[in-house]
């Protein structure tokens, strides 16, 4: 699937850290058109890009539902809450502040999330290597 050779985590950190920082804010030279999540991102793939790879390749796809993958900007069907609040739904019916905070609340469970697999699969790993039974 994805042909990113980006690692997923830093990626994640990076975006956490764009919009921490302000990163959809409305620019100057562009103040007539909202910024949209992740397609105006840095992490995005085809961001400033003119050579564009198509949206199959990124990393953002593994947690686009399967369902969504071939829609046109399919990272923004990307289940962003328990309830599965899309940036799709939230585009039409939340306000600015509603769309960063859903994005920041994934972004930082899902960081939580595969820094405790990361760490869950170093110890596992480590334990094979010493021999060990791997903590349950």
């Amino acid at each position: 699937m994805p042909k990113d050779n980006r690692n997923l985590l830093d990626v994640l950190k990076f975006e956490l850290e764009f919009l921490e920082q302000g990163g959809y804010g409305r620019l100057a030279r562009e103040s007539w058109r909202p910024r949209f999540v992740f397609e105006d991102s840095p992490t995005c793939m085809n961001f400033n890009s003119n050579d564009r790879k198509p949206c199959s390749e990124c990393l953002l796809m593994q947690f686009v539902p399967e369902d969504a993958r071939k829609e046109q900007t399919p990272c923004i069907h990307i289940p962003l809450s328990p309830s599965g609040e899309t940036l799709d739904v939230l585009y039409r019916t939340g306000t600015q502040q509603e769309i960063e905070e859903a994005l920041g609340d994934w972004l930082r469970a899902t960081i939580r999330r595969l820094e405790a697999e990361k760490t869950k699969q170093a110890a596992s790993c480590s334990a094979k290597f010493l021999g060990l039974q791997a903590p349950r």
